[in-house]
């Protein structure tokens, strides 16, 4: 068994927090990562600015403000440069898990604490691997797709093909204002009877959300006027209750952001079966297999049609709802603990 410090200082949660409320992906992420690792028989200590101290699913959650444990295993820090250096000399090994396209790091207060500790740099796959230039700091590069939380693994896919509802489960900072034009302009009238369930607001992203908050709702109010045209906006909701609004969902819609380094909610949604139509943006063409499991469109035109083709054609939607699962549904948290594992020395 290894002794495993993680340690985060944004926004508050934790894995009492993760059950009760909607929230974030990076956050999602340290939650099934920590917890993950201690049902592999680790001693994790999570160290962040969590609202309910104590143990929740093996993990020991501690306030960030009462300082780290004396020693560790292994030490993974989570974003932020102020974690970098703080369990040096304590740590037989340091990780620095990168979430956001990674020239975010390219500023003095990150590259001289990176050229010192030289911690292995955890990425989210190829494309967000990239964003972090050859020539930057650091120790090993390492790939480790996010894993998919188990309640959308275990819940149970749709029997049948489901009534024309498209979902889109994101920020709404992340294409839904393009999405939202493009579904009045060109997929509902393509498909008058469908329906868009919008599920996002700023209150998945704590402190975060609140800063944009102005800019989010204006998004959110356009999905207001467009009730006429099928948009049915709704509120964030936690991950059990998603999982079976994405199971009575047809087809995810989401164009894709440079700032996706993973996109949880397209793969989550492939989890359960559900087709996916996205463009070439950031990393989510590395969530759907192209014409097997959904579609990556070339432009807005090819877009609308596959998700026209997805709403109304039930032997195209079967055949991508069974690829779906046959081939998006292996790789959880238990895989992606397993891979941070190997850092251990």
């Amino acid at each position: 068994m290894a002794r495993i410090v993680m340690a985060d200082d944004g926004i508050t949660f934790d894995g009492a927090a993760m059950r009760a409320r909607p929230m974030g992906g990076a956050e999602s992420a340290f939650v099934n990562l920590a917890e993950a690792l201690a049902a592999r028989g680790h001693g994790v200590t999570a160290c962040n600015n969590c609202p309910n101290p104590g143990v929740h699913f093996g993990v020991e959650w501690r306030s960030i403000e009462r300082g780290f444990p004396d020693s560790a295993d292994l030490y993974i820090a989570n974003r932020g440069d102020k974690l970098i250096l703080a369990m040096r000399r304590r740590a037989r090994r340091s990780v620095f898990w990168v979430h956001n396209p990674a020239r975010y790091l390219l500023k003095l207060r990150y590259l001289w604490k990176l050229a010192w500790q030289r911690p292995a740099m955890v990425f989210a796959g190829p494309s967000h691997a990239a964003t972090y230039p050859a020539w930057a700091p650091g120790g090993s590069r390492v790939a480790i797709a996010l894993g998919v939380d188990d309640v959308f693994l275990k819940s149970r896919p749709a029997a049948s093909p489901p009534p024309p509802r498209a979902i889109f489960t994101s920020n709404p900072l992340r294409g839904l204002a393009w999405l939202l034009e493009l579904w009045a302009g060109r997929i509902h009238p393509g498909m008058p009877t469908a329906e868009l369930h919008v599920f996002s607001g700023p209150a998945t992203y704590g402190a975060v959300g609140a800063a944009k908050q102005a800019a989010m709702r204006a998004v959110l109010e356009r999905a207001r006027t467009l009730s006429d045209c099928g948009v049915v906006l709704r509120e964030p909701v936690a991950k059990p209750v998603l999982a079976d609004e994405l199971s009575r969902s047809r087809v995810m819609l989401y164009r894709g952001d440079p700032g996706e380094t993973f996109c949880l909610s397209v793969a989550e949604a492939q989890a359960l079966g559900v087709p996916a139509v996205v463009q070439k943006i950031g990393a989510t063409p590395e969530r759907v297999i192209d014409g097997a499991t959904g579609f990556v469109a070339g432009d807005d035109n090819e877009f609308a049609l596959s998700a026209v083709r997805l709403l109304a054609d039930d032997a195209l939607w079967q055949a991508q709802h069974r690829a779906a699962l046959d081939r998006q549904r292996s790789w959880g948290w238990p895989q992606a603990a397993a891979a941070f594992e190997k850092l251990i020395p």
